[in-house]
């Protein structure tokens, strides 16, 4: 009986160590669709993604992550703000076990981009989110993101022109208590990203690259695919 248990326990936490975080060392992928649309002679438009992430690049569903928003665009002004609705859900690391998490979140974000040394083109995104995540209380995040797009000639991503791409995020949680007597750290994770572009057209860029996501529990190299489209 006791070698019994003893084997049942130790398949529990076997089980549990496993669902705790992802194999580091094992490269996922990141399948994202990214669309900006603005509506003709007005100020208003949409934007949104689609993304589909895997924790080792197929069969092994990370996330599922469907975002769109309203955007506007002041006269005269540099910036593009968006409110917008994300449907999301996460699932477990393994095979095994899913058990996807449900989310629901509203979003607020201002973008603006600007030039430097006539060929580094940056865009920075400040964006706020509310959370409703299956299982825990309200919550909220702060996230910024600054992306560098470098033209390997010229100074615009005009159709035919290969570029260097590279982005950082820093996500920071609004609250600790997330409900049941659970916390977390301000800090939520940290992503960067390193990768090679090209322009198909004037309205449509692929991208291929890597990128490195760090939470408080675990750290994560993943691939990301992405087609950017603007129409």
């Amino acid at each position: 009986m006791k070698k019994v248990s003893s084997l049942f326990t130790g398949m529990f936490f076997t089980l549990v160590s496993f669902a705790q975080g992802p194999d580091e060392d094992q490269l996922g992928a990141w399948y994202m669709y990214f669309y900006n649309s603005p509506f003709k002679e007005s100020n208003w438009g949409i934007q949104g993604d689609f993304q589909y992430r895997d924790w080792r690049g197929l069969g092994d569903r990370e996330q599922l992550l469907l975002r769109s928003g309203l955007t506007f665009r002041p006269n005269d002004g540099n910036v593009m703000f968006t409110l917008g609705y994300a449907n999301i859900s996460t699932g477990q690391f393994g095979t095994e076990i899913d058990n996807p998490v449900l989310e629901n979140r509203m979003y607020q974000e201002a973008l603006f981009s600007n030039t430097i040394l006539k060929r580094v083109l940056l865009t920075h995104r400040f964006r706020y989110e509310q959370r409703w995540v299956e299982g825990q209380d309200f919550r909220t995040r702060f996230r910024y993101n600054i992306f560098a797009n470098v033209p390997f000639e010229g100074t615009t991503l005009d159709k035919g022109t290969p570029y260097f791409a590279f982005y950082n995020e820093l996500f920071i949680n609004g609250e600790r208590e997330i409900g049941n007597d659970r916390t977390v750290q301000f800090f939520d994770r940290n992503r960067t990203y390193l990768g090679l572009g090209y322009a198909v057209s004037d309205k449509i860029r692929f991208q291929l690259g890597w990128m490195k996501q760090t939470t408080v529990n675990w750290e994560k190299g993943q691939l990301q695919f992405s087609m950017h489209h603007t129409f």
